[in-house]
């Protein structure tokens, strides 16, 4: 039995052959995309990366064991899913993107490691940041184009009022925001909640000073939602039990005087009103020691429910750049060049040539 097998086959010989023969055109090809890499790269403003790390007071998961070591490796936190707090490690990233935090981050003071900027964060990325003198032209073209196009912004409800409304930003303000987010990121590893909070800036100080800022903003948001419901028991206990201890200091006072006043005084009409003022001021004692045993039992549940932060590592001003990578991109540019220029030079052989039926 007689069977006709078509194969293909790939002349990598010929392929071979042809490059060498054209090798004069990678010659030609490589030093000008090396020498226009390097004219687009080399502009490119350096940028640093600060990293903290936080590892998160965790409460207890019932029936724990070996179903939440089971749970943990498929990526599933039972912790969070019986946690009754509404914020819990896993939306923190979310928090921390949100709009209201990213506005809280504007008025923190920063100064870059020269010594000659100091502002807040907000007039940092506004007015001292770096661009590549490639984006300028197109910067400055988009800004006219928006001044052409765009009707002028008409003032906020709240222009008057000092500080950032997160609910009424300007053009201006939305774009900060998004710089913020695309700078400050935060991770968090699923299976040991550890957070990982990260900082891009140009500047080494001001990326080292904002991670470890962010850090202070995240734990105080986190503790004050915590500790809200509780800080307002104290703070109720607390009025109250001033109310009561003044209220039975008047009433000692009171019963005081009056048996001062009447020591000597058999009638049993004195001794009854004596009689009914000791009571009415044992009653108010009662009533003070009652309200203060619950006032130190809300200072008590304040401390409880006050999360504590581990700090892993500490935000620290990094000595070298983390991009960008100017040689890697100029390698990239390279080989993607030849890559081009080999599927061009061989495009007919790809066609027809490389094979052929045997």
């Amino acid at each position: 039995m007689n069977e006709n097998n078509n194969t293909n086959i790939i002349d990598l010989r010929e392929i071979i052959k042809r490059l060498w023969d054209k090798k004069m055109v990678f010659v030609k090809v490589l030093p000008i995309v090396f020498v226009l890499a390097c004219i687009y790269i080399l502009p490119e403003p350096r940028y640093y990366t600060s990293n903290v790390t936080l590892a998160p007071e965790m409460g207890s998961v019932s029936g724990g064991g070996s179903l939440t070591s089971i749970a943990t490796s498929f990526g599933i936190d039972l912790g969070a899913m019986q946690n009754p707090d509404a914020i819990y490690p896993d939306l923190y990233p979310n928090l921390m993107e949100s709009t209201g935090f990213v506005v809280s981050l504007f008025d923190i003071k920063v100064s870059n490691l020269d010594g000659d900027i100091q502002t807040d964060y907000f007039n940092y990325l506004a007015k001292h940041r770096k661009r590549s003198i490639w984006k300028k032209p197109f910067d400055w073209v988009k800004k006219q184009i928006r001044k052409l196009t765009e009707p002028k912004q008409q003032a906020t409800p709240n222009s008057n009022k000092k500080g950032v409304d997160p609910f009424f930003l300007n053009k201006k303000q939305h774009g900060i925001v998004g710089v913020i987010r695309e700078n400050i990121t935060c991770n968090v590893d699923k299976k040991t909640s550890v957070i990982t909070i990260s900082v891009k800036d140009q500047d080494r100080l001001v990326c080292a000073s904002m991670a470890d800022s962010v850090r202070v903003r995240l734990q105080e948001y986190i503790t004050n939602y915590r500790t809200h419901k509780a800080k307002i028991d104290v703070e109720h206990y607390s009025k109250l039990t001033a109310e009561a201890k003044h209220t039975y200091e008047r009433a000692r006072q009171l019963y005081g005087s009056f048996s001062d006043a009447n020591s000597d005084v058999i009638l049993e009409s004195y001794r009854a009103k004596r009689t009914d003022l000791e009571n009415d001021m044992q009653l108010k004692y009662n009533t003070y020691t009652a309200l203060n045993t619950q006032l130190q039992a809300a200072k008590a549940k304040l401390q409880e429910v006050t999360p504590a932060f581990t700090v892993i590592q500490c935000a620290s001003v990094p000595d070298k750049p983390s991009g960008p990578k100017r040689m890697l991109f100029v390698l990239g540019m390279l080989f993607f060049a030849a890559i081009v220029t080999t599927c061009w030079l061989i495009r007919d052989l790809l066609g027809i040539a490389p094979f052929r039926k045997e």
